[in-house]
Order: C-alpha cells, then sequence, then structure tokens
C-alpha cells in the first residue's frame, strides 16, 4: 500500500476488522466461558469503534446526507439477514421477532440515541439547532410506517390476533419500502439542502476528502467491521439469554440487548456529531436508521412470511402501544422549532429509562 494511502488508512484500522471476524468465526457454535467472553465484547467494541472511523471517512468524501445513509444502510442490511436467518431457524418466539426488534429499534434510536445526543451536544453548545424541513418529513414518515406495521395489525379484524392476513400484509410490505424509497430520494437528490447540518463543525468541512481509494478501501472495511459486529452480538446472546432467564426477566429483554449492541455503531457516531454541534447529523443517523430498519426489515420478512408460510405477528401489545405514541408525540413536540437544550434531552431519557424499566418489570 501507498505510504500516502496508508497515511489514510491507519494500520490498527485495517487489522481490527478481518480480526475481528477470525474471533468470530473461532467462536460461533462453542460455549464460551468468562475469558471468551471478555475478549469476545472487547472485540465487539473494537469493531464499532473502527466502523464508526470508516463511516466517518466516507462521509467525508461524499459528504452529507450520503454518508450516514451508507452507515445506516449498512447496519440494517445485517441486521435485516440477521433477523431473516432467526426467523427461518424457527422457535418459539420467531413469529414476534421482527417486531419486538422493529420496536425495540425505534425506542432505542428514538429515545435513548436521541436523548443521549441532545443531552450531550446541549451540555456542551447550550442550545442545538437543526432543520424542521428535514426532520419533520423524517418524523412523519417514522410515524407513519410505524403505525401501518406495528399498530394496525393489532386493530384488523380480517384475521384473528395481532396479525396481517396475506393480502393486508403484501400491501404493508410494499408500501414499506415505497415510502421508504421516496424518503430516501428526496434527502439525497429532491431537498438534500433540508438535511445538511445546520452549523459547521468547527472548520473540519475544510480538511481535504479522502481520495476514492482510501474511501472505497473504507467501505469494504466498514461491512466487515458492521459484519463483525452483528456477528458478536450474536455470539454474545446466549450469555445474555441466560442472564436474563436467571433474573427472571421477560424473553423480550434479549431482544432489546441484542439491538442496543448491534446499534453501537450508529449511536456512537451520532453522539460525536453532536458533541461537534452538528445534530442534524445525529438527527439523520438516529432517524434514518429506524426508517431504514421499518423499510427493509418488514418487506424482507413479509416475502418471507408469504413464500414459506411462516408465522408472523406484527401487533404491539397495548403497553408497548402507549409507549410508541407517547414517543412519537414527544419527538414531534421537540423536532418542532429547530432547536433544542438540555430539557429535550432529558425528557426523552427519561422516556427511554422507561421502556427498558416496563421491558423488565412489564
Amino acid at each position: 500500500m501507498p505510504r500516502s494511502l496508508l497515511a489514510e488508512v491507519p494500520p490498527w484500522s485495517i487489522a481490527v476488522p478481518p480480526a475481528a471476524c477470525v474471533l468470530l468465526a473461532v467462536a460461533v457454535g462453542r460455549s464460551p466461558g468468562w475469558a471468551l467472553l471478555a475478549v469476545v465484547a472487547g472485540a465487539l467494541v473494537a469493531a464499532v469503534l473502527v466502523a464508526v472511523h470508516h463511516a466517518e471517512v466516507i462521509a467525508h468524501r461524499v459528504g452529507e446526507p450520503f454518508g450516514t445513509l451508507v452507515l445506516a444502510l449498512a447496519v440494517t442490511i445485517i441486521e435485516v439477514a440477521l433477523i431473516g436467518s432467526m426467523m427461518l431457524s424457527g422457535g418459539t418466539t420467531a413469529g414476534s421477532l421482527a417486531r419486538d426488534t422493529v420496536f425495540a429499534t425505534v425506542m432505542i434510536v428514538g429515545n435513548g440515541v436521541v436523548g443521549l445526543c441532545l443531552l450531550l451536544g446541549a451540555i456542551r453548545h447550550r442550545v442545538l439547532e437543526f432543520q424542521v424541513e428535514g426532520t419533520g418529513q423524517a418524523l412523519s414518515v417514522l410515524a407513519s410506517l410505524t403505525t401501518l406495521t406495528l399498530v394496525l395489525p393489532a386493530l384488523t379484524t380480517t384475521t384473528a390476533g395481532p396479525t396481517y392476513s396475506p393480502a393486508q400484509l403484501a400491501f404493508a410490505g410494499v408500501v414499506s419500502l415505497l415510502l421508504y424509497a421516496v424518503f430516501v430520494f428526496v434527502q439525497t437528490v429532491r431537498h438534500r439542502e433540508y438535511f445538511l447540518p445546520v452549523v459547521a463543525d468547527g472548520g473540519a468541512g475544510h480538511v481535504p476528502p479522502p481520495s476514492v481509494a482510501a474511501a472505497s478501501i473504507g467501505l469494504v472495511l466498514l461491512v466487515v467491521s458492521l459484519v463483525a459486529v452483528v456477528g458478536l452480538a450474536k455470539t454474545l446472546a446466549p450469555s445474555i439469554e441466560a442472564g436474563v432467564r436467571a433474573a427472571q426477566a421477560p424473553q423480550a429483554v434479549v431482544g432489546i440487548a441484542i439491538a442496543l449492541l448491534v446499534l453501537l455503531p450508529e449511536t456512537v457516531s451520532a453522539v460525536r456529531a453532536a458533541m461537534q454541534n452538528r445534530m442534524q447529523t445525529s438527527l439523520n443517523l438516529a432517524l434514518g436508521s429506524a426508517l431504514a430498519t421499518i423499510g427493509m426489515t418488514i418487506p424482507t420478512v413479509a416475502v418471507l412470511s408469504l413464500a414459506l408460510d411462516l408465522p408472523l405477528e406484527l401487533g404491539l401489545p397495548a403497553k408497548e402501544t402507549a409507549m410508541l405514541a407517547l414517543t412519537q408525540l414527544v419527538s414531534a413536540i421537540t423536532l418542532a422549532g429547530g432547536r433544542a437544550t438540555v430539557l429535550q434531552g432529558a425528557v426523552h431519557l427519561v422516556l427511554f429509562c422507561v421502556f427498558l424499566f416496563l421491558s423488565v418489570v412489564p
């Protein structure tokens, strides 16, 4: 590798992704002891940090909001593949896996990630600014998709229970994918200016962008890092599940823990952007991740369910529906003015804590 390219792509950012994948290959199918679990957890953290690094390199090369979109799509594609494989493997919770994962993702990013970014960013910069035109459109799409996929299935009467009929499921899958595609077109082409940061990040934009070769290598290493992140998170899942059983907590806590691990790269990247006074970038990551999860997960599981006659429960119970509605209401109020302080961050984090508490103590 040429010396100039080596300066753009540090050796540690090249070494960590394949090393994490090698560790993943060693750990798959084994019952790891505490020592191996500690190594797996350390490799997971390292892979997350490297994924964030490469995502930021790509973002600097292609510009916003393409950079945040690359990270959101990469994580979501791998997450969808993981959900699909777990559905195909069956199990007592396979029918509600997609619903629980999508709901957990929406609550984590809508309250946890957004709240943390608002709180930490506002502590440093007092008042954070973002574009209502962009965040408002993203939130309207998110509210529509969550209602269509997580609320209406529990209210329809064609089938019993929190399910869609085959025709309803096919319609929901097509509409979800179509609406998400329209959002991506608006975000990246039609009204890209609505999703650009309001405040420049301290002159970082004057740093020369990385070369095409460095960005290309970064894209490959980003994908490898994210594969390692999801795989290592899945490797830790049995230990997490054992801990949940020992604590006599509900099974849904396992899905929340895995979702928290999978969303680590986006969370770290979003918080770093907020600390640099680029709240619009943080919101692009958070809301974009939730939208990508619904827009790509629901069509995928709909195809699997219809093609292979797999059970699929999408409708949320009453408690979760109330939490989802409250999150959407508070998010609309938070994002309505284009400015936010520590108070809004605290409110979202409190809702996130309520979500976690009620998941453990339903």
